[in-house]
């Protein structure tokens, strides 16, 4: 049997004894490395052997009490070493100045005295952040394990924090020992820097670098040392003190800008504050407070006062708009976006003054003289030809009219053009103000009662003789402007009334090129619709099948070889009544005028008459054919024979013309070829043998006796106006010098309508609005069946919008006298609501 041999082994020593024998030798080794690296001297350190030191002192358990020696020894070297020199830095008079704003100190001693006590707290920050760097070098082995363990904060958060509670924190000191309230260092040092930053706002010059070392202190230092991302001494201790500083800053600043400046001023202020403020957040202060300091800027410097400075007499919103401040109106679109997103202040400015100017353009008109040529000269002559066309014309009252109607238009585009050109070079295309400025115009537009006849004669004028002058991207801007003006108006259909009566007299006298008629239609399709264009494409239609028609009905008299018709050149125009205005099919718009009454023609024109019935009657049977005397013209070859006792000049020798007059002027001018030498006729005579109505035979009379220049008749007394009593005879004397003369005729000018003829065309128009309030009642009832009163007249004013705007009471009317027609009626038990009747 084995025995087992027993050992005497030695007794083991206590593990806590050797522990703490290996820890005193490694912390004296460590707290001279950190006196060392606190005094710069750490150039013969080991990093290997400081980094065993704490390896080995973390491995023997020990690694909490060397992390309350290091900050026990951190706390010690800020009482000893740091504090005392930052206690020399803060003076009685650094106090005075920076905390209680004593006066008396100029702004540079005030710079230096704050600049070296900055340099004071970056200097040992610096050092405090260098020596803490390298500690925790040293140190990373108790960070990576201790630390973790235990979930305590990183030693490196805790000794940098150190500077935060022993020196930001820490109470002034002896210096302040007649101060009853307890301020600490960090007062001190963020009243200096906001000093320094407003010195720079009054344009001295700071160390910008030194005062970004110290914010840049601030954002590495927190409120514990947990280090929670928005508990940085920059965000709540410091941040909340500039933003209110500031604020006091730009109040003061606003408020003497008002007493001292003008708007111009302001605007450019305001942006350069701006500017400096996100250029000293990115150089001075900290980008974490640009838009910040940019809202206190808005706040205080642009929003505080911007109905003040907008309303300023000479330099506000309504100068700039007057006198085209562009720039200045740029600045202002860019600070009111920053304010405000609906830019209302703007807005409502700015359509006041729109509908302001849109009224001194009506008074102005008013105001102006229009009884010479000079005063209503169009874009197509310059000043030198308009002058001297005054000279020898004075316009009458009908052209002074017609004159002031392209003078207001060419205003109201010169008006649109100037905001035009402000929305898109100041206001960015701004939607919100691009409506509200098409509003204003709109509202100023229809408050003048006379806008939809004078945008047709503003585009009469344009196509009827200014067109061949213009190139093809002018005639472009000329139609673009027309439609422009077309959208502003509300009676839409008053517009086409005008528009129709004009565009048929250019039509039947030539004075326009087709296709340009066309294409200004076309336009007004695409913007209006089908309904609004149908009759201008039945009248280019009537216009081309005549054009047919005469060249077949020429071919026709050519084949009968009848020589008597080859005397006249008929050219015909066959116009669809439906098509036409009533004022060119022979009806008139004033009371007795125009209305329809069979002229008696010469036998020449009564036979070529008659052939053209039995031609077009033909193929068309059942068709009735009317002619409008009123409508046409003629080209007449006149022959004046010599003068007895003339041997020289003009007269002594036979002179022929070409003269085109109106279809009234060639019936007066044949009764003469009948009359001897020395016959006269009455006025009464005349009429009696022509049939013509009084009105228009006054005007044929006027413009063959009365124009210099086609002067063949001779009127008795040789007054400007026709009379009854007046008589006329054969102007053998006669001389022009030229081959063609056209005959002015007179009842074709684009006048603007008188008084009692714009209360016919509205009564007429109204009468024609009825029939279409009618007309959408019954279709939507038709397809409702059943509609409540108010509903209904809701859904005819939305239909009906896009061509006027109905009046409630006229819809209410035609409904009731819908009802008397039986189309609709009363729902039993409830009157408000309708049905239809089919």
């Amino acid at each position: 049997m084995a025995s087992r041999t027993n050992k005497i082994r030695p007794i083991r020593k206590p593990i806590m004894n050797r522990d703490q024998g290996e820890f005193e030798p490694c912390w004296a080794l460590l707290r001279d490395a950190m006196t060392d690296i606190h005094l710069q001297n750490a150039g013969r350190l080991s990093f290997e052997q400081l980094y065993r030191a704490s390896y080995k002192i973390v491995l023997r358990k020990k690694g909490a009490l060397l992390y309350e020696r290091v900050r026990d020894f951190e706390q010690e070297w800020f009482r000893d070493h740091i504090m005392p020199n930052i206690a020399a830095l803060i003076t009685k008079n650094l106090i005075n100045i920076s905390l209680l704003q004593h006066p008396g100190s100029s702004s540079h001693e005030r710079r230096e005295m704050g600049e070296k006590f900055l340099r004071g707290i970056r200097d040992s920050w610096t050092d405090h952040n260098r020596s803490m760097n390298m500690i925790a070098d040293v140190l990373m082995y108790l960070d990576r394990v201790y630390t973790l363990e235990t979930k305590q904060p990183s030693l490196f958060a805790v000794t940098i924090g150190l500077f935060r509670d022993n020196v930001l924190q820490s109470h002034i000191g002896t210096a302040a020992d007649d101060i009853e309230q307890d301020f600490v260092v960090f007062d001190i040092l963020c009243a200096v820097i906001l000093d320094l930053i407003n010195m720079e706002r009054d344009g001295d010059i700071i160390n910008r670098n030194l005062v970004r070392k110290i914010t840049a202190m601030l954002e590495s230092l927190y409120e514990t040392d947990d280090e929670i991302e928005n508990q940085r001494l920059y965000l709540t201790l410091f941040e909340p003190r500039y933003l209110e500083a500031s604020t006091e800053f730009y109040r003061k600043e606003c408020e003497k800008l008002v007493q001292e400046a003008n708007c111009s001023t302001w605007l450019r202020h305001a942006q350069r504050r701006l500017n400096e403020e996100r250029e000293r957040c990115g150089t001075t202060v900290s980008i974490m407070t640009t838009d910040k300091i940019a809202s206190v800027v808005e706040k205080e410097l642009i929003e505080a006062k911007l109905d003040v400075f907008l309303a300023m007499e000479g330099s506000g919103l309504k100068p700039m708009i007057d006198n085209d401040r562009l720039d200045d109106l740029s600045i202002l679109y860019q600070l009111i976006s920053r304010v405000d997103s609906t830019k209302s202040a703007l807005k409502v400015i700015l359509q006041r003054r729109v509908r302001e100017l849109g009224q001194e353009i009506e008074k102005a008109l008013k105001n102006t003289d229009f009884s010479v040529a000079g005063a209503a000269a169009g874009d197509g002559e310059d000043a030198g030809e308009a002058a001297e066309k005054a000279k020898a014309q004075t316009l009458n009252p009908a052209q002074q009219q017609t004159a002031a109607a392209i003078k207001w238009v060419d205003d109201v585009l010169q008006l649109k053009d100037k905001f035009d050109r402000i929305l898109s070079d100041c206001f960015c295309d701004d939607l919100l103000l691009q409506s509200a400025i098409t509003r204003s115009f709109s509202d100023f537009i229809n408050s003048f009662n006379r806008s939809s006849e004078y945008v047709s004669l503003f585009i009469d004028d344009n196509l009827k003789r200014g067109i061949k002058t213009k190139t093809e991207a002018e005639v472009d801007a000329v139609l673009d402007k027309a439609i422009v003006l077309l959208r502003y108006l509300s009676d839409r259909d008053m517009f086409e009334r005008y528009y129709q009566k004009h565009l048929a007299k250019r039509l039947l006298h030539g004075k326009s090129e087709i296709h340009t008629e066309k294409e200004m239609v076309s336009r007004m399709k695409s913007e209006m619709g089908n309904h609004f264009t149908s009759k201008f494409e039945g009248m280019f239609k009537d216009m081309e099948l005549s054009k047919d028609l005469t060249d077949n009905y020429r071919d026709h008299i050519a084949s009968l070889g009848d020589a008597d018709h080859k005397k006249v050149d008929l050219n015909i125009n066959v116009l669809t009544t439906n098509n036409w205005p009533p004022e060119v099919m022979g009806g008139g718009t004033s009371k007795g005028e125009g209305a329809k009454t069979d002229c008696f023609y010469p036998p020449e024109i009564k036979r070529l008459q008659e052939s053209f019935y039995k031609y077009y009657l033909k193929d068309r049977s059942g068709r009735v054919l009317t002619w409008v005397s009123s409508a046409g013209n003629a080209d007449i070859k006149c022959v004046f024979p010599k003068v007895p006792g003339k041997e020289t000049g003009p007269l002594s020798k036979e002179r022929r013309y070409e003269l085109n007059v109106s279809t009234y002027g060639m019936i007066v001018l044949m009764l003469f070829n009948d009359l001897e030498d020395g016959e006269s006729l009455s006025f009464d005579e005349i009429q009696a043998k022509t049939n013509i109505p009084a009105p228009e035979l006054m005007r044929t009379l006027a413009s063959l006796s009365s124009v210099p220049k086609c002067r063949v008749l001779l009127k008795e007394p040789a007054t400007k106006n026709v009379k009854n009593t007046d008589k006329f005879s054969y102007n053998a004397q006669f001389v022009s010098k030229a081959i063609r003369i056209k005959a002015p005729v007179i009842s074709s000018i684009s006048k603007v309508e008188g008084d009692e003829e714009r209360k016919e065309t509205e009564r007429k128009n109204d009468q024609t609005r009825a029939h279409v309030i009618d007309a959408a009642v019954v279709r939507i009832m038709k397809q409702r069946k059943l509609l409540a009163h108010t509903k209904l007249v809701n859904e005819v004013i939305s239909q009906l919008m896009g061509r006027f705007k109905p009046d409630v009471p006229l819809i209410k009317k035609r409904i009731e006298d819908l009802l008397a027609r039986e189309y609709l009626e009363r729902v039993e038990g409830d009157s408000s609501t309708y049905r239809y009747l089919a």
